[in-house]
């Protein structure tokens, strides 16, 4: 019966632990929204930069595997390319260590007053009326919780309180020997729970009760390694079904981690006991015995940062072969070639794990919408001016486009509601709803355009050169709104809505002028009575597309 109490106060240490990470993750995230979002736009060639944001990226947000998961979602939807994902992946492992060393601290005598933090940030939460220091009060309740985990996965494992269990448990882990064996359990215990951080933490937790696997040797280094590969299975399985560069960048992910474990490995197996000697003449003088106890939790986080550090460096270089070698091993499918592109990208559910990043692809996904109607607009124009009804049909396609368009992505929205999301955001998803049915009404008005044109063709209107030539003018203003809205919209842009304001008011101006000077055409008989209602509602339909544009520009206030 004691060993099932122990058991269940060590699951009870580890699912505290893992609901503070989680909790600290997702508020860091939510704190850094904007930043993570900017880091991750910022991913250009440049190697060593492509490593800080993967490491920067993967400290914020506490997990290799997320980050990962999240640059395949990135280089799905083509927002990043494979090169740059590859610096990233491995940036991410060099991040994710800070974890090991976290754990390490619950060793020290100062982790008891660092479970006040829990109590904290629970005051910040309920009591603060603002929304910055809710969510940093969150982070101090996650990052307590994390030490009251630490604290009772410790105490479960102290061999004073349970010496007989210790003993067992001791000579059971020491037992396994055998390299490959241990590598093994590495692989398969991080694959199963598809975390590192929570592997190694046990690791570390258990060495900070003097238990260590596979004895005082090499032994506990190699579990530390074949988390390392273990980590990858859950960017595999989100990669199942992917584009094939996904896929490639999830393979990259394999690849990497598994050249670095087999190259420490091997350097293991030539340097026995590394551990010891290098306890010995190095980690020992950073992380003196404390008590005479040897501090193996600090030394196993070193050796994690310094195994994921030295593979970055090594590997580094070769980032082009690793996209050259994924591209030999995933081969693109026919019928993946031969796909034909929508308006939007793939809006990549993986990106949903990150909701600030999620938003950022599909507001210029949205962007790419805007184009789609203006460009279906201006087909649609241009097709009046010459009398040509072919492209009625093509209108009516393009609209159709735009409706599935606009239904994914309104459910995407839907989902990324149901996120957690900083006030900023909820804010855009809003607007974002509003700026998807401007959208949808410019192409509608594209397809009264086309029907003017049968009337024009069909009822054999006459138009006058210079109605012909007032009403390009009034459209080239709107495609000069729609430019400048467009800026407004895809920059974030306020300096532009002037511009937008000045513009709207010119075309506003111009329809009252165009129809109070086609009244006075007609009451002089100088143009047909039928081309009146044409006339009229083509100018108005043109007027109220400008409208939309203005809406979607203003929609960033």
């Amino acid at each position: 019966m004691e060993y099932l109490y122990l058991v269940l106060e060590l699951c009870g240490g580890l699912g505290a632990f893992l609901i503070g990470m989680n909790m600290m993750s997702d508020s860091m995230s939510r704190l850094a929204h904007g930043r993570l979002k900017s880091m991750l736009n910022k991913t250009a060639n440049n190697r060593i930069a492509g490593v800080g944001i993967g490491a920067a990226v993967t400290m914020i947000i506490q997990s290799s595997s997320a980050t990962t998961v999240m640059v395949v979602g990135l280089v799905n939807a083509g927002i990043m390319t494979l090169f740059q994902a590859t610096a990233v992946i491995m940036g991410a492992n060099i991040g994710t260590t800070i974890t090991a060393w976290i754990a390490s601290l619950g060793s020290l005598d100062v982790s008891a007053f660092l479970l006040v933090l829990a109590v904290v940030g629970v005051f910040m939460t309920m009591f603060s009326k603002s929304e910055k220091v809710k969510v940093i009060g969150n982070v101090l309740a996650g990052l307590g919780l994390i030490f009251v985990g630490l604290g009772v996965m410790s105490n479960s494992m102290d061999p004073e309180l349970h010496p007989e269990i210790m003993d067992v448990i001791r000579n059971a882990l020491s037992v396994v020997k055998n390299p490959f064996l241990l590598l093994l359990i590495g692989i398969v215990a991080t694959g199963i729970v598809q975390s590192s951080s929570a592997v190694t933490s046990i690791v570390v937790v258990l060495a900070t009760s003097n238990v260590l696997i596979g004895g005082t040797g090499d032994g506990v280094y190699y579990v530390i390694i074949g988390s390392n590969i273990g980590t990858c299975v859950t960017a595999i399985l989100s990669s199942i079904g992917a584009m094939p560069n996904a896929r490639r960048a999830a393979v990259i992910h394999l690849l990497f981690n598994c050249m670095g474990a087999i190259l420490f490995t091997v350097f293991l197996l030539c340097w026995q006991p590394f551990g010891t000697s290098f306890s010995e003449t190095v980690l020992d003088k950073i992380f003196p015995p404390i008590g005479g106890k040897t501090n193996y939790q600090f030394q196993i986080a070193f050796f994690h940062t310094l195994f994921n550090v030295t593979c970055t460096c090594i590997f580094l270089p070769f980032a082009k072969g690793f996209v050259k070698l994924a591209n030999l091993l995933v081969r693109e499918k026919k019928e993946e070639a031969a796909a034909a592109p929508g308006i939007l990208g793939d809006l990549d559910e993986r990106l949903l794990r990150q909701p600030s990043v999620a938003l950022g692809h599909l507001y210029q996904e949205i962007g790419k919408m805007i184009t789609y109607s203006m460009g279906t607009l201006t087909e649609a124009f241009e097709a009046f001016q010459k009398k040509d009804t072919s492209v009625k049909e093509d209108v009516q396609d393009r609209n159709t486009k735009l409706s599935e368009a606009n239904r994914a992505a309104v459910e995407y929205l839907v989902r990324l509601s149901a996120s957690s999301l900083v006030m900023e955001d909820e804010k855009t998803i809003s607007n974002m709803h509003y700026v998807l049915n401007d959208i949808v009404r410019i192409g509608e008005l594209a397809d009264n355009v086309t029907k003017y044109t049968d009337h024009y063709q069909n009822d054999k209107l006459i138009f006058s050169s210079e109605f012909l030539n007032m009403t390009q003018e009034m459209f080239d203003k709107i495609k000069k709104l729609y430019t400048a809205s467009l800026a407004a919209f895809s920059e974030r842009d306020f300096s532009e809505l002037k511009d937008v304001d000045a513009i709207e008011d010119e075309i506003d101006n111009y329809r009252r002028a165009l129809v109070n000077r086609h009244i006075k055409r007609l009451n002089e008989g100088l143009c047909q009575p039928q081309s009146a209602s044409v006339f009229i509602n083509l100018v108005g339909n043109l007027e109220r597309a400008a409208d939309h544009l203005t809406y979607i520009a203003h929609s960033i206030e």
